[in-house]
């Protein structure tokens, strides 16, 4: 008995044994090549048709283009069926992959997502902005007040998001707003600190501490006693400052923080980086996540204000169950769950010219192929074989007159184009890959 039964087209026929021979793989294999160029085109009806039998082996794969009920060919073989990966260049990364990992998608902070100026927002924007951030994984809402002022009509959305499941912080210091938010059930406020501390006690939510406004650790730590005095629960902030701006400093008071605090609840702030930072926030969040996993942080708070930090709760969502894996696990952070990459692709391989040129030998009709590579675009039929990097220049040497054709080979060629300059992988009629932008939010 063999492990297992590759099906392929005449076309990818040679190119699929060398990739299997280049492996070296740790099981036995037969390859079936069925009577047709194209494997891509052939659906699970015309392969159960066209399979007899699964030749001894104990399973079946199908090219991951191939459409269909894989239960049409499994009936027809009596083995398990499965879809390998829509390039036979990534079989080697199929096969080195572990593709059920128990218990990952646990996690220990929990996401405080804020509605920023949610105080002068109308209450079905503010209903909508909170169904969006649970959707996106966070587990509390927070509800953003002025600088200065209070938030008229809290107790209302408060209790308006509590009435509907939601769990509800507050950030603000106006000690009016803040003992009307607790009456109608608030659930955490930010923050404590001398400046608002004697309200503490009077309160029955959880409270954040943090320092006074430029005193340090001394100061956290005089606010953080006189809550324990009064057996007032709270989470401690030691605050994360922008870059340039006592942002390493800020790293080194939260671990601090946590050896003198080994017990106590934390939260960290991430907004100072992900909206004050030239940078994507996928990178910015993996990273601090891990972090925050290190460290044992209880609580993340971020915020989508600037255009770049859209998407940043379902970024901490995925980061945090990633480096929760990776952490308990004792591994790096790497082949685990990779759809926080996002404007690069994950490991991938490439055909060579010399693979694609011994390929446009073989065909026989005038469809073009289209292929990249790290540094060109390759497009081929029976009469001709392009290559470069420019789609305009590309298009104009295949001298097409079909405007129905042309639409569909230049919206095609710029999106090889396009995967050339991000190294991103490109699969011809399929779109580019974008992590977890490509996927949905209701999960």
């Amino acid at each position: 008995m063999f492990d297992y039964l590759f099906v392929t087209g005449k076309l990818a026929a040679d190119s699929l044994v060398s990739i299997l021979e280049r492996m070296e793989p740790d099981f036995e294999y037969e390859v079936a090549v069925l009577n047709i160029s194209v494997a891509a085109l052939m659906d699970t009806h015309w392969i159960a048709r066209h399979l007899t039998n699964a030749r001894r082996c104990q399973q079946v794969m199908i090219p991951g283009l191939c459409q269909g009920d894989l239960s049409v060919i499994q009936d027809k073989v009596g083995v398990p069926v499965i879809r390998g990966p829509k390039d036979l260049k990534d079989i080697p990364i199929f096969f080195g992959r572990e593709w059920v990992r128990e218990g990952y998608g646990q996690y220990q902070v929990k996401i405080l997502a804020e509605i920023v100026e949610a105080y002068h927002m109308p209450w079905e924007d503010i209903l909508a902005r909170a169904e969006y951030y649970h959707a996106s994984g966070a587990d509390i809402i927070d509800l953003g007040c002025p600088v200065e002022g209070g938030f008229t009509g809290v107790e209302k959305v408060v209790a308006g998001l509590k009435e509907r499941g939601f769990i509800v912080s507050l950030d603000t210091f106006d000690s009016e707003t803040i003992l009307r938010a607790d009456e109608a059930g608030l659930d955490m406020l930010l923050s404590i600190n001398s400046r608002n501390i004697d309200l503490a006690p009077r309160l029955h939510c959880k409270v954040v501490v943090i320092p006074d406004s430029g005193q340090g650790l001394a100061s956290l730590e005089r606010n953080i006693a006189r809550l324990e005095e009064w057996g007032v629960p709270y989470v401690i902030d030691p605050i994360l400052n922008p870059i340039n701006f006592g942002f390493t400093e800020s790293l080194r008071r939260f671990y601090d923080v946590r050896q003198h605090h080994p017990e106590a609840e934390m939260l960290m702030g991430l907004g100072n980086l992900t909206e004050l930072t030239d940078a994507d926030t996928t990178g910015v969040n993996a990273v601090m996540a891990g972090v925050i996993t290190e460290l044992g942080i209880d609580y993340v708070l971020t915020t989508e204000v600037i255009s770049w930090a859209k998407g940043a709760v379902r970024e901490l969502d995925l980061a945090r169950k990633l480096m929760y894996y990776a952490h308990k696990n004792g591994i790096l952070p790497k082949h685990i769950d990779d759809r926080l990459i996002t404007v690069k692709d994950p490991p991938h391989e490439h055909y060579t010219e010399a693979e694609l040129r011994h390929m446009h030998q073989q065909v026989r009709d005038r469809n073009f192929r289209i292929f990249t590579d790290d540094e060109q675009v390759y497009v081929f039929n029976n009469n001709l074989f392009v290559k470069g990097t420019d789609p305009d220049e590309i298009f104009t040497r295949l001298e097409v007159d079909d405007s129905s054709h042309a639409f569909y080979l230049g919206r095609e060629l710029q999106k090889a184009a396009l995967a050339v300059q991000l190294g991103k992988k490109y699969f011809q009629e399929e779109e580019l890959r974008w992590g977890y932008l490509s996927e949905s939010n209701d999960r």
